[in-house]
């Protein structure tokens, strides 16, 4: 035990949170980076130090977390304006998403990673390798993280995504640099996909973000616009029922823009937000029942066929796509549909357009959809 209050100490010693104050010592920024399509973060960068602002996601108007950036082989300059200084690059790093964790394997830097939550949802081969190795630990669940062994393991900081009006519990205590990444939040394909380089920033491994994220916007433009002369546009339902509601995507969510994007209209683009709403089954039906495809995403040990869809509810069968044999799925335990579309949506949009117009992609082999069997 004595050991843990050493540990923290000398943590907290190395990690501060600074409250000395917004003026920045009086010093103008020499830059800020020029952030393209996410509306999530900020970058400026100063003499001595990197000041990285995530806005609150749910009021536009405040700042969810300034992070202070400083070389951790230089001295803590002595007025910083008000954050959590993390020492950078960042080591022996805990990580509760595997949406991150394909993040950091793709910047090449999954071997700081000591610790992670939840890890039979992790596709990475490097964090499965680590775990079985024993030098990834895994700390549980993500919404009551093992703290203790957090301090038993060194962890120096904790890359998250941030929840409305929700903390971290114990693990705030621990003194540790929680980095929020909200890349989830974005509305658009390519605002999440740019949180690569928000990420990238606490390994200092900004040009090589750089490098994958103008990679993935060419790719994701040049698919847009092969789907933009389109002179027919297919009209499209997602998702299912789950419970008693049907989580429809709105119209300025992530998927409606994909589905814009790809050439096909979405039956509820004129659904106000840019989340999901809930809705009864009757509501969807009313309003998508003529739907000429529905897209599905399910996580199962077999692939979904008609009959299956129907045996788990049978008003399913009402819809014209369910008639007309439209209906595509994606079995996310088979394809790794969550780690790699946040940082390539160009991935799902190919997917997406080959669906919608096959003569466009002749030869396309999809990554993640399948046309569903009777």
């Amino acid at each position: 035990m004595k050991q843990h209050v050493v540990y923290i100490l000398l943590l907290l010693s190395i990690f501060t949170s600074c409250s000395s104050g917004s003026k920045k010592g009086g010093v103008a920024a020499s830059y800020s980076d020029t952030i393209r399509y996410a509306a999530g973060f900020t970058v400026k960068h100063y003499p001595s130090y990197r000041e990285v602002e995530v806005r609150d996601p749910w009021d536009s108007s405040k700042i969810l977390q300034r992070y202070i950036l400083v070389d951790r082989t230089k001295d803590i300059p002595s007025d910083l304006p008000q954050g959590v200084v993390v020492r950078v690059p960042v080591k022996r790093l805990a990580v509760y998403s595997s949406v991150h964790c394909s993040m950091l394997e793709q910047l090449q830097v999954a071997n700081e990673v000591v610790g992670v939550c939840e890890p039979r949802y992790i596709d990475s081969p490097i964090i499965q390798k680590g775990i079985q190795a024993g030098s990834v630990a895994d700390l549980g669940e993500a919404t009551s993280p093992n703290v203790e062994k957090m301090i038993d393991i060194n962890v120096e900081a904790i890359l998250v995504s941030p929840f409305e009006n929700a903390g971290y519990g114990p693990a705030e205590k621990l003194g540790l640099p929680i980095i929020e990444c909200a890349d989830y939040m974005e509305a658009t394909p390519l605002g999440r996909a740019e949180w690569i380089r928000f990420v990238a920033l606490f390994f200092e491994k900004e040009e090589a973000a750089q490098r994958i994220f103008n990679d993935t916007e060419k790719a994701y433009l040049d698919i847009k616009q092969l789907a933009a002369g389109v002179t027919s546009r297919p009209t499209v339902l997602s998702e299912k029922k789950f419970g008693a509601s049907w989580f429809v995507p709105c119209g300025d969510s992530y998927m409606a823009t994909l589905y814009a994007d790809a050439g096909a209209d979405y039956m509820f683009a004129d659904l106000p937000g840019s989340g999901s709403k809930p809705l009864s089954f009757e509501t969807v039906l009313d309003k998508a029942m003529h739907a000429d495809y529905w897209l599905i995403k399910f996580n199962l040990a077999d692939d979904m066929n008609y009959l299956a869809l129907q045996t788990e509810y049978k008003p399913y069968a009402s819809f014209d796509a369910f008639k007309n044999k439209k209906i595509y799925y994606t079995n996310t335990g088979k394809v790794p549909y969550y780690e790699e579309v946040p940082m390539h949506p160009d991935y799902l949009l190919k997917d997406l357009v080959w669906i919608f117009h096959p003569e466009l992609l002749p030869g396309y082999k999809p990554r993640y959809f399948s046309r569903m069997m009777d």
